[in-house]
Order: structure tokens, then sequence, then C-alpha cells
């Protein structure tokens, strides 16, 4: 019988990285897909080829520009106008 599921501690292994950055992308919708079953995490091995396959890259740093926006998003704090402190200039 082949292997057709990796749990993390598995994925960790074969990716070099430790368990809890797979954790954390879980936590944050990134990564690969995943099936909880029984309350234990396992990645298909379909799931995993297919998001190396995503990932596969020709050029890194500047070159890039197209996957990436070229001025980050304002965070949303950044948006609404500062609250006045002190008296007003009229007053």
């Amino acid at each position: 019988m082949t292997t057709s599921h990796l749990s993390t501690r598995d994925l960790a292994t074969r990716w070099n990285i430790s368990q809890r950055t797979l954790d954390r992308w879980r936590w944050a919708g990134e990564g690969p897909s995943f099936l909880k079953l029984g309350g234990r995490v396992v990645y298909r091995l379909a799931d995993i080829e297919a998001f190396e396959q995503q990932q596969l890259r020709q050029v890194t740093g500047a070159g890039s520009a197209a996957s990436a926006p070229a001025v980050p998003p304002r965070p949303i704090w950044a948006q609404r106008p500062a609250k006045r402190v002190g008296r007003s200039a009229g007053a």
C-alpha cells in the first residue's frame, strides 16, 4: 500500500521546516490544503505536490513585481483621520 497522506511531522520533514510553521500556515489560510480526520491533521500527497508546483518561480526579488503589489496596502488605522487633541483653532 502506498502512502497517500502525510502527517504534519512528515510534511515538515519533507520541506525541512518546523511543524509550527505548518500550524501557522493553517491558521492563516496559507499552505497546502489539509484534512482533519478524527482531530488529526493530514495532508494529501496530491495537494502537497500541487502546492509545490504553484510555488515554482523563475525570478526572485524586484524582478517578481508581477506577483506582488507595487505599493503595499495601507493598514486600517492609517486610513482613519487623526483624532484632534486639545482646543480647536476657532476657539
